[in-house]
């Protein structure tokens, strides 16, 4: 096994302080947005002690089958199929979808076709791959996922009491759901700049009213300070706004609209680069396409929490992804098994985590561990996320 040093992301929508509390170090200055565990072409973890190998996807392409395992390798292909992260945000993300893996095929060798390099601003499918991704909370963590039911968005609409949104109201009222929603994002994404300024106009007043809306009303108020002018806030009134308690986690599908706006959490997702942009960004937006992979229906969605598995101290997310499964492991004094089939990434959050055998890990370091390493963990009162690939096992 090996020590994985972490990538940083400085994206300017990253805390600059959130990861280095977590972490015990000092801020540096800049954003730190996300920390990388992984073998993701774009930003590889570096391995500390293999002298030759410099990184975690350099060790996979030289030997896939010894790092991945049979059983992985047969699902996934030669690479590590998931990517884990700690993710920071300070302000909010943008508004996207992913697309399903058959629409990730299409439209990669759309582009490709078209001889769009991978690098370019207005490219859309980078990899052919689909992207669903799970957060678990770490701290109080707010989020806007999934349409909101179209009646009760026009609700919303008209406690804001601006003018211009009656037609909205009544369509979201009188037309079927999938009708009424695809009409409302569009009209929403090409909306004129005064619109978007009223409506920003009138969320704090909204927020700060008795109003049933106030809470979510304080959350749009927030987008609506950090994009100023951009009609991704428009869109975004259609999202549910969601809060996570530490431990709590969030699923998100192919098609599902969401952005993250504020809070520390750990990401796990297929590994993926596919997003499709809606709003509330400087990047590529392509409204026409985004029309074909949206998910149209209205859902609510529901915090996951974790449930014991039959490893001593593990709670795992369960959760449809067929690349990944996330688990939180609570070690004790005595050590405990987490030898796999598949490979697994160990990140410790908490303590120290001895591994055996292997290296110690404080908080906000992380281990790989290829397929069928044994495996033995220990360290009362640390804190591990296991991230691995669900082989049918059942666990």
């Amino acid at each position: 096994m090996s020590l994985l040093a972490p990538v940083v992301r400085t994206y300017s929508w990253g805390s600059h302080t959130a990861l280095p509390a977590l972490l015990g170090q000092r801020p540096n200055g800049e954003p730190q947005a996300e920390l990388w565990f992984g073998a993701h072409h774009a930003a590889p973890s570096s391995l500390t002690d293999r002298p030759g190998t410099p990184d975690l996807a350099t060790a996979i392409a030289a030997d896939p089958a010894a790092e991945l395992g049979t059983p992985s390798l047969a699902a996934h292909g030669p690479q590590l199929p998931f990517l884990l992260k700690l993710l920071a945000a300070d302000r909010a993300l943008s508004v996207q979808v992913h697309p399903t893996r058959e629409q990730a095929r299409a439209g990669h060798d759309r582009e490709e076709a078209a001889g769009i390099p991978l690098d370019a601003p207005h490219r859309t499918f980078r990899d052919r791959n689909h992207k669903p991704e799970l957060l678990c909370a770490l701290g109080p963590f707010e989020a806007l996922c999934g349409f909101r039911d179209p009646a009760d968005t026009a609700g919303l609409l008209d406690a804001l009491s601006v003018p211009e949104l009656r037609p909205w109201s009544a369509l979201l009222r009188s037309r079927p759901q999938r009708d009424a929603l695809g009409r409302t994002l569009r009209a929403a994404l090409d909306a004129p700049a005064g619109l978007v300024r009223a409506v920003s106009a009138a969320l704090p007043s909204l927020a700060a009213s008795p109003s049933p809306w106030s809470t979510a009303a304080a959350a749009y108020a927030t987008v609506a300070h950090d994009f100023p002018g951009d009609p991704g806030l428009l869109a975004a009134l259609l999202l549910n706004h969601v809060r996570l308690d530490a431990g709590e986690a969030l699923y998100l599908g192919a098609g599902v609209p969401h952005a993250y706006l504020r809070g520390t959490g750990v990401e796990i997702m297929a590994n993926s680069d596919n997003v499709l942009r809606c709003g509330l960004t400087d990047k590529h937006v392509d409204t026409g396409l985004l029309n074909d992979i949206v998910d149209l229906a209205s859902t609510a969605p529901s915090a996951l929490r974790p449930s014991p598995t039959a490893m001593v101290g593990e709670e795992l997310y369960d959760c449809p992804a067929t690349e990944f499964a996330l688990s939180r492991v609570d070690t004790g004094a005595e050590a405990v098994w987490v030898t796999d089939a598949g490979p697994q990434v160990l990140l410790c959050l908490a303590g120290e985590a001895h591994l055996r055998p292997g290296p110690v890990l404080s908080a906000g370091t992380a281990a790989f561990i290829p397929a069928g390493s044994p495996c033995a963990v220990s360290g009362a009162g640390s804190v591990l996320y296991r991230a691995r690939v669900p082989l049918g096992d059942g666990s």
